[in-house]
């Protein structure tokens, strides 16, 4: 592991907006924070809101600095990116955003039925060949509805038309309620304060002249159904996100 790395995980470790937390622990000791985030992390009643694969945090961070009524969390497994956002929420003294550093498929340990408000997935690997392991798979939508408040929101940014189809096709399957649905979000106009949050990816994509696609969706129900459909692979490789390498979970104790 390189020394710039270290000095990373050495960081995150010191700060009290980072959540790091073993899977043996997580399993045998639960999470004490799970429904009691409001009052004991962030000392406050507001909404909660997650970015889930949040990478270097430009949505968390992002997002937290225009609405201070609301508190924010990024999730992510690689600790070296989260790093980036997480040193600027301790700079800038941002008491209403947070990290968990973790595998999404863990979320329901740490956050009880209806805690969470909303939900961010920004560009996140498609996973054309692993249906399980989109973001927007049954699997983990039906994680989603438990965390979820009644009428929470799913918002979805990406620049692949598979995980975009796909998630069409998902929502159709299952009747959830579209809000907002646009192939090409620069285009539309619609690209505000809120949407116009560009992640490192984001802008690795619009260089690269690739269109942003936006969902905005209400899921709901239960036992969801996978669409039935044959959607054409994207036809590019996604910077870094097929790299065999892996962080190493850093436990804070």
């Amino acid at each position: 592991m390189s020394k710039k790395k270290l000095v990373k995980f050495a960081d995150l470790n010191t700060f009290d907006h980072v959540i790091q937390f073993s899977y043996s622990k997580l399993i045998s000791e639960g999470f004490a924070l799970k429904g009691n985030w409001r009052g004991n992390f962030f000392k406050n009643d507001n909404p909660i809101v997650l970015e889930l694969g949040c990478g270097k945090g430009e949505y968390t961070v992002g997002l937290a600095r225009l609405f201070p009524n609301k508190n924010f969390i990024g999730v992510d497994i690689k600790g070296s990116r989260m790093w980036s956002g997480a040193k600027e929420v301790h700079l800038e003294e941002l008491r209403n955003c947070g990290f968990i550093r973790t595998n999404i498929e863990l979320l329901s340990h740490f956050f009880a039925k209806g805690e969470i408000s909303e939900i961010w997935i920004t560009f996140p690997d498609p996973q054309m060949k692993r249906t399980n392991k989109r973001l927007t798979a049954v699997r983990f939508l039906n994680q989603y509805c438990e965390m979820l408040q009644p009428e929470g929101i799913i918002h979805l940014k990406t620049d692949s038309e598979f995980l975009y189809q796909y998630t069409l096709a998902t929502i159709e399957a299952n009747h959830f309620d579209i809000q907002v649905n646009t192939p090409d979000l620069y285009a539309s106009g619609m690209a505000d304060d809120i949407l116009g949050i560009r992640t490192y990816y984001e802008q690795q994509w619009l260089d690269r002249g690739k269109t942003i696609k936006y969902l905005r969706f209400i899921p709901h129900g239960i036992d969801l159904a996978e669409p039935e459909v044959e959607i054409p692979f994207d036809d590019y490789r996604s910077f870094g996100r097929n790299s065999t390498n892996r962080d190493n979970i850093e436990t804070k104790r």
